[in-house]
């Protein structure tokens, strides 16, 4: 199953290019990720009382089509990959116009935390149930080794770096 989320393109969501800004797709993911969370009854309210939130860990996107001020933009979500227990998850957004033409791809992933110990956490069962839902016969199981092939690390510095 695939979920649609529907966005009119305001003049805010736009860059200097007058086309959709870099900013505005991560920001209708995200949104689009909400969206299909309260359809599935876990939306800010539920995930509150489970005491649980999503943490995206890496995002990437690829640009095919501009999209322009006061077009219509419809925003996919599916889940390409997820750990056995849901607690890792990998959503898949594509980007389209109303007649169907891809404009971008992006790929977001993440992982359930408990909030009051903010480590990951396996997520309950109805949430594991609705991600079920919207997984494909090409979802991947993730394992935490997918996060260790993620492109970047951390890396810190020293701080004495930063007044040279």
């Amino acid at each position: 199953m695939i979920f649609y989320h529907k966005f009119e393109v305001r003049w805010s969501d736009l860059d200097a290019n007058k086309h959709l800004a870099n900013s505005s797709y991560v920001q209708y993911c995200a949104q689009s990720r909400m969206a299909f969370m309260t359809k599935e009854k876990m939306g800010v309210t539920q995930l509150s009382r489970w005491g649980i939130g999503p943490v995206i860990m890496h995002e990437r996107y690829s640009f095919f089509k501009e999209i322009y001020a006061d077009q219509t933009v419809i925003v996919s979500l599916e889940i390409d990959g997820c750990s056995e227990d849901s607690s890792i998850y990998r959503f898949l957004h594509k980007f389209y116009t109303p007649d169907g033409v891809h404009c971008a791809t992006a790929e977001a992933t993440g992982v359930w935390i408990d909030m009051m110990l903010r480590k990951m956490t396996t997520p309950p069962d109805d949430v594991v149930e609705a991600m079920n839902k919207y997984k494909s016969p090409e979802t991947i199981v993730m394992t935490r080794e997918d996060f260790k092939k993620l492109p970047f690390r951390p890396d810190n510095v020293d701080p004495a770096e930063f007044t040279k």
